[in-house]
């Protein structure tokens, strides 16, 4: 399995080539099995490269009208965007395990905040104080963490985060407790307050997706089923990588693999790739295309080996923590990087000479992406600038 072939998968499989273009957000979700959403404005720029004629409007009708995307906590303690029948998927593969984290978390603070004597009291403090926030956002329908805070009293007990650290801070609980309750499958992030790129969000009962609640799943099945899912969109790719993507441990790989008995790919330069049995037909190459990705986006976060399409660029194009900015495409590799100047205008750098064709390719994507941009400025919330970010802004 050569390297020409990987990223002729990308193109028509990430809907990344012209021809393979998407109908629209959630075909885009189902087929990479979830779109980053921890800035919420890469889950509109990677739509936007993956559909003709995209517009703020698509991606916000799915999430928040006809409701058929959902943004969930998932893989990696990370927010996610994806199709309402994934989600159930992700929730028992990952997302319990998350809850269960961020759980034992809460009741740290708590009990370093004084919430009750001993340790049943603080259990016991969580549970009518859970009981107390659904209660309330129901009445409510929708609201931010403030609102509920506001709510009552129990609600805005503050936390003390990372004690004894230089950045140690303070937190209502509300906020807290709403992530947990998300990770469980019992609240969900709703429309923000103020843009599209907002932050801000809104929250909202889970049954306003789901009015029966998520279906159950088997823990052991779920994780089959979204290995099964993350292999058709992202294989061949090693078992290093699936660990990494879902942040399952080895334990956990390895009893997956065992069921879904992949078939092995020689991916060169020692690597042994997997593949589904009813996935070795080769891909018919389709045309040169270029994109330009956003920062976080699935397609190049969807590895941990990345040579094979990032080359050299990595310390140009990623921050310290791991997370890649906006990065340019051409045919399925990785060939620069992109931002918004101060005038708000997209500017492109390339890292390697690609030729006139793929450089006029890249400067069409880029006038096709500021239509929907329009006055919006992009900037980086939730990871660090990079450098080619920052050369670029200048």
């Amino acid at each position: 399995m050569d390297v020409a072939e990987r990223r002729a998968r990308i193109g028509v499989r990430h809907r990344l080539a012209v021809a393979a273009r998407a109908d629209g957000p959630v075909e885009v979700a189902r087929d990479l099995v979830a779109l980053h959403s921890t800035d919420p404005s890469s889950v509109y720029v990677a739509t936007w490269a993956r559909t003709n004629g995209g517009a703020v409007r698509d991606v916000e009708r799915a999430l928040y009208e006809d409701r058929s995307l959902i943004r969930l906590l998932g893989m990696r303690r990370t927010v996610f965007v994806t199709t309402l029948d994934v989600a159930p998927v992700i929730q028992a593969a990952c997302s319990h395990a998350v809850a269960a984290r961020e759980r034992r978390k809460l009741l740290g603070f708590l009990a370093a905040s004084g919430v009750a004597d001993d340790e049943e009291g603080v259990r016991a403090w969580l549970a009518e104080t859970e009981d107390v926030a659904v209660r309330a956002l129901a009445a409510r329908g929708e609201s931010t963490a403030a609102e509920l805070a506001g709510d009552d009293p129990r609600l805005s007990t503050e936390v003390v985060l990372s004690p004894g650290k230089h950045y140690e801070g303070t937190q209502k609980v509300a906020s807290r407790l709403l992530l947990l309750l998300a990770a469980e499958g019992r609240v969900v992030r709703g429309r923000p307050r103020g843009s599209w790129t907002s932050h801000q969000y809104r929250w909202a009962p889970l049954t306003d997706w789901f009015p029966g609640g998520l279906a159950p799943w088997d823990a052991h099945r779920a994780e089959e089923e979204l290995a099964r899912r993350w292999l058709r969109a992202f294989g061949p790719a090693t078992a290093d990588d699936l660990r990494w993507w879902a942040g399952w441990t080895k334990t956990q790989v390895k009893r997956v693999l065992t069921e879904l008995k992949p078939v092995e790919a020689d991916l060169g330069g020692g690597a042994t790739g997997l593949l589904l049995p009813d996935d070795l037909e080769p891909t018919a190459r389709p045309e040169p295309w270029a994109a330009l990705l956003p920062a976080l986006d699935s397609t190049p976060m969807g590895w941990h080996e990345r040579d094979w399409f990032l080359g050299e660029h990595g310390p140009r194009l990623f921050d310290r923590a791991g997370n890649i900015g906006p990065s340019l495409w051409w045919d399925g590799r990785v060939v620069g990087g992109w931002a918004q100047d101060g005038d708000g205008d997209i500017v492109c750098r390339f890292l390697q000479d690609v030729g006139a064709d793929a450089k006029a390719a890249v400067h069409r994507e880029a006038e096709r992406l500021a239509v929907p941009l329009g006055e919006v400025r992009l900037s980086p919330r939730t990871r660090g600038r990079t450098w080619l970010e920052d050369e670029l802004a200048g």
